[in-house]
């Protein structure tokens, strides 16, 4: 192959492809910038800033704004897609798919408010959603009842976890409704919420997390066991 084959197929390479990108890099790149500045700091023009190239060069990645933020989403699901063995059992999945959304959700508290407004509509968001109504149609639960498992367990990891972002820890020190500020009650009037500041019985959000997630898990394994659904396979 000549020189001037060589010069021509460099010259039809993309200025992202020369920059290095792909469409996992401007992903992570608009996930740093959310971290750092917020959701609204979240511009095409800004992002190609970062990455050091022009707005228009993203477009070959993300074809617009609105894919941009449904990426965003999927980037958030991915990385909480739990590292189970396949074939565990179906609370242990979910248990785990739970624990680690959260996490990485309160590492991206940005990334909230697309979290819950947004429908999951990419490939990647939707591998996350298969994933765990395989788990469950496997352990014996109609297609059904298996999506709404999911989703009501979606929808308590993401407002549990929008809360913590909102308020802060519930042992925070300061601020209205810090132990600081709670323990100023008349124990006379409010005498448990008194003793819950002394002894630090429930301020614990981790903790508080986890009781409510067995909670969920309990009720779902008990209506399937109740419910007249069979073949649910239980812990």
């Amino acid at each position: 192959m000549s020189s001037g084959d060589g010069t021509e197929v460099a010259r039809k390479r993309t200025r992202g492809e020369r920059a290095g990108l792909s469409r996992e890099s401007v992903l992570d790149a608009a996930l740093e910038l959310v971290d750092r500045e917020g959701l609204g700091a979240l511009t095409m023009r800004g992002l190609g800033g970062e990455l050091g190239v022009e707005a228009m060069t993203l477009y070959h990645y993300v074809p617009n704004k609105q894919a941009l933020l449904d990426g965003l989403v999927e980037r958030v699901f991915a990385d909480a897609l739990p590292g189970v063995e396949d074939g565990s059992p179906w609370q242990t999945v979910l248990r785990a798919y739970a624990e680690t959304l959260r996490m990485t959700l309160l590492r991206h508290p940005g990334v909230l408010p697309l979290v819950a407004g947004r429908p999951a509509v990419t490939p990647g968001t939707l591998h996350a959603v298969e994933r765990a109504l395989r788990t469950l149609r496997t352990a014996g639960f109609p297609l059904g009842q298996a999506l709404d498992v999911v989703n009501a367990l979606s929808v308590f990891v993401v407002g549990h976890a929008a809360s913590e972002a909102a308020v802060g820890p519930v042992n925070k020190t300061a601020g209205p409704g810090s132990t600081t500020d709670l323990a100023r009650l008349d124990a006379a009037e409010f005498p448990l919420i008194a003793e819950a500041v002394r002894s630090g019985e429930g301020v614990d959000d981790a903790a508080r997390f986890r009781f409510a997630l067995d909670a969920l898990l309990d009720g779902f394994a008990g209506y399937a066991r109740w419910g007249g659904i069979g073949g649910i396979a239980t812990e």
